[in-house]
């Protein structure tokens, strides 16, 4: 790397960091980041970062706005300390549900977060598996929106394709399990869901074959986990053998842990993109995780070499 790549990070996802920053080479970049004493960001960066090339590192994950906020605050710190390009690295893009105005009277926050971190200095970001491919286009800068699947891939390698069946939890995720079926060279079949409110859902029918199949349900996150279960639960009385999950995004929050410790989910796979609560356990065992710092990594050593970023999106490229 060239001494003038710099990274630095909030207090969203230090482990992470310190992974990308160990496989690239490079130190952690020494930046006080705190609160006054009313909760407000208080940050200093300690080092020279004048005509740096800097990446930040920080998924706004819960809690969304202390870590949506930590990012502005360091680019504009940034920008003040005549860093010559500054790089939101956001593995996990808070605030992306709402992508699109469907009914009357609601905002676009993904649009409105977009446009924060443009406004605050970023001129580049770099994010995995958005909840909405579209909001790429909500930046007025580059975007380099990189894909989980081949880090997760990696986990499923000892089971028989033949057995295989790729399952989306909903409709809107057909084109991501599409993907995962087109590398397996596996069939695919869908749940019906019925969402009823922001953390219900009704779940009935299931399109496709899965009797006596290994389900592999494959989703961008797992929030509350209702769905995910919901949908699980569904495949199973369908008559799949084993059901196991693979996401991005653990966000994990409210009842998840309970949910999926109580559902008859045989594994549930996740990255590192948002950092998981230890003293939640592993749900007996269920529960791995796998590491994108090598990917985000090579992605950083691409940007700041201005080298191609899309070759990354071959499948098996990566240990886990």
């Amino acid at each position: 790397m060239k001494a003038n790549c710099q990274l630095y990070t909030g207090n969203a996802n230090k482990p992470l960091a310190k992974a990308i920053a160990d496989y690239l080479g490079v130190p952690l970049g020494n930046a006080h980041v705190d609160r006054f004493p009313d909760g407000e960001i208080d940050v200093k960066v300690l080092d020279d970062v004048r005509g740096g090339d800097v990446f930040i590192v920080q998924p706004t994950c819960t809690p969304v706005n202390d870590h949506l906020m930590e990012l502005l605050v360091l680019i504009d710190c940034l920008v003040r300390a005549s860093a010559e390009r500054i790089t939101a690295v956001m593995p996990y893009f808070g605030y992306a549900r709402k992508d699109r105005k469907d009914e009357g009277r609601v905002p676009i926050t993904a649009k409105l977060a977009a446009n924060l971190i443009v406004a605050a200095g970023a001129k580049r970001v770099l994010t995995v598996d958005l909840h909405a491919p579209q909001i790429q286009g909500f930046f007025d800068i580059p975007v380099d929106h990189l894909y989980a699947q081949p880090v997760l891939l990696r986990k499923f390698q000892e089971v028989d394709v033949n057995d295989v069946v790729l399952v989306c939890p909903d409709v809107g995720g057909m084109k991501m399990v599409r993907g995962w079926a087109k590398v397996l060279d596996a069939p695919m079949a869908v749940v019906d869901k019925r969402r009823t409110g922001p953390d219900k859902v009704e779940t009935g029918r299931v399109i496709g074959d899965v009797r006596d199949k290994i389900a592999i349900m494959v989703d961008d996150m797992i929030s509350t986990g209702g769905s995910i279960v919901q949908a699980a639960s569904t495949v199973r009385q369908h008559g799949a053998r084993e059901v196991h999950v693979a996401a991005t995004h653990a966000v994990m929050c409210g009842p998840a842990y309970d949910r999926l410790a109580a559902s008859d989910i045989d594994r549930v796979v996740v990255t590192d993109s948002i950092p998981l609560d230890p003293a939640k356990g592993d749900l007996d065992g269920r529960l791995e995780v796998v590491t994108l710092a090598q990917m985000l990594g090579e992605a950083i050593k691409r940007i700041h070499h201005n080298d191609s970023v899309s070759s990354l999106f071959r499948p098996n490229l990566y240990s886990v």
